[in-house]
């Protein structure tokens, strides 16, 4: 069998979902407590990586909006400062592949939270100006987009408000249509999901979720929104978070084998070209095997010994995902 880690070594693997610390924190550039920074990646053998712009739920005032608005504009900012030395910003597939060839990692700006928008699908330009690929159109809560698969009560939220998707998040679809940015539906509810993926001129795709069927955590996708996943196109990209791998299991209960189980089930639902891999490191992702990106290659060793081959593993860590970013950029207006 081939080596592992040459394997690995010799892939472009990109990770879908990773969190920076904000609005302060260690240096990306320097070795940290944390789960990802460039050293880690570096060692790990990461090529590139999706970082957020978080914007956590909260009122849907003006002030609110304007602050989340701010917020997500002033770390995709930061993000961008990521990229120097041996990092470079990449908000394209051709330019995370030529990072690639040249050995320097690929940072990739994105959004999480259609909040950071304000209820205003036109601010999303602002967001692609500054490199992001993707919107995560909820989180946690409702927002004036769409429902969330975790309503927040603390919020007001009821078990749904809008049906789905509200008119402005109809609307916020079509911009990410035209602006060539991916449209992310981990953490939104089930009937925006399906109502996403059906009105989206391009496949959708879940940056950080797992299968419903091997753990029942809303933040899951069952086996229907799998199917529809596979009928547009889409990729789920299966995340590392404990509780999201295994009902109630912490970062020590869960191991590699736990998490490749859901690329297995994943895999003979929907095939193999609507399947990834993502972490949510330093968001909440992690378990024993894959603490952080450093260890990423024990990811690409359990396949291998569960028979994946060299093409299936690329295709797996980050080919699925580049394939569908590139024909959101091809349909771009």
């Amino acid at each position: 069998m081939t080596d592992p880690n040459a394997l690995h070594r010799s892939i472009l693997a990109v990770d879908t979902h990773i969190d920076i610390p904000w609005p302060e924190g260690p240096s990306f550039f320097d070795e940290t407590k944390r789960r990802v920074d460039l050293p880690k990646m570096r060692r790990g053998g990461m090529g590139a990586g999706c970082f957020a712009a978080y914007v956590p739920q909260g009122p849907r005032t003006e002030e609110a909006h304007a602050a989340g608005f701010a917020r997500a504009t002033a770390m995709l900012q930061a993000i961008n400062v990521m990229g120097r030395g041996e990092a470079r910003v990449c908000s394209s597939v051709a330019a995370i592949e030529a990072a690639h060839r040249d050995g320097v990692t690929a940072i990739i700006p994105a959004v999480e939270n259609g909040h950071a928008c304000g209820g205003v699908p036109e601010r999303l330009r602002k967001f692609r100006e500054l490199g992001a690929c993707y919107l995560t159109v909820t989180h946690n809560g409702h927002n004036a987009f769409a429902d969330s698969s975790n309503p927040r009560q603390d919020l007001g939220d009821g078990a749904e408000e809008h049906g789905g998707l509200s008119d402005l998040g109809r609307q916020a679809i079509a911009e990410l249509n035209r602006l060539g940015m991916m449209v992310d539906i981990a953490h939104v509810s089930k009937k925006t999901m399906l109502q996403a993926a059906a009105l989206s001129r391009t496949p959708v795709l879940s940056t950080h979720s797992c299968v419903r069927a091997l753990c029942d955590n809303p933040r899951n996708l069952d086996d229907e929104q799998l199917d529809a996943l596979r009928d547009v196109g889409g990729v789920i990209q299966i995340t590392a978070v404990p509780s999201f791998l295994r009902a109630g299991k912490k970062a020590d209960e869960v191991t590699v084998a736990d998490y490749a189980d859901h690329v297995d089930y994943a895999v003979r639902r929907i095939g193999l070209p609507h399947v990834g891999i993502s972490s949510d490191f330093d968001g909440g992702g992690g378990f024993v095997g894959w603490r952080d990106a450093s260890e990423s290659a024990n990811i690409t060793a359990e396949l291998a010994r569960r028979g994946y081959g060299a093409d299936e593993i690329a295709a797996l860590w980050g080919g699925n995902f580049l394939r569908v970013m590139r024909l959101a950029e091809a349909r771009a207006e």
